[in-house]
């Protein structure tokens, strides 16, 4: 039979074990943000959240119809990745300022897979060889043939467009889940 002091000595040994592990980072339970994807923000007091998501989008659709301007990044004038590096700034997140460049932050999803906030990269006026050279930030997913991103268009300024549209299906390139 055990006596009580060993019995004792073993629940306080277990104790400290169990307590060691809470206080490791390994056994932590992380706190994931709304796509639990890497995060490429070097800030990190920023999250990218659901509502954070909903700002950037509110930000870019401020932007509609504002005209396009090569190199520009305000509301005189806008390009597509000067859009994306404006709205994501607003809230916090670093993106580089080519359009080619951030298509390199996150994580590609795949089509089927897009949400709100993700961001899309084209290849137009080449028949789609060549680099990327246009970009562009969900705004919402209706149903599997409507799917609305806001972009800056070299013709007619900021607007949303179905990616699902006959043109832009045909320049899709990729998708991408930043932070």
């Amino acid at each position: 039979m055990k006596s009580p002091s060993s019995t004792c000595i073993r629940c306080f040994f277990l104790l400290l074990v169990l307590l060691a592990l809470d206080s490791c980072r390994l056994f932590r339970r992380r706190e994931s943000s709304v796509y639990d994807t890497p995060r490429n923000n070097t800030n990190s007091s920023h999250r990218y959240t659901y509502r954070t998501i909903n700002q950037i989008i509110q930000e870019a659709r401020s932007y509609t119809g504002v005209p396009y301007r090569s190199g520009g990044n305000d509301y005189s004038g806008v390009d597509c990745s000067g859009l994306l590096c404006t709205v994501y700034k607003s809230q916090g997140f670093s993106l580089p300022r080519i359009s080619y460049q951030q298509a390199e932050v996150g994580v590609e999803v795949d089509a089927r897979a897009i949400r709100p906030g993700d961001l899309l990269f084209f290849v137009t006026g080449t028949n789609g060889v060549g680099r990327i050279n246009h970009a562009g930030l969900v705004t919402e997913v209706k149903n599997d043939t409507e799917l609305y991103f806001i972009h800056a268009s070299s013709s007619k300024g900021v607007r949303e467009d179905n990616l699902w549209s006959r043109y832009w299906k045909a320049c899709f390139v990729k998708a991408i889940r930043p932070f």
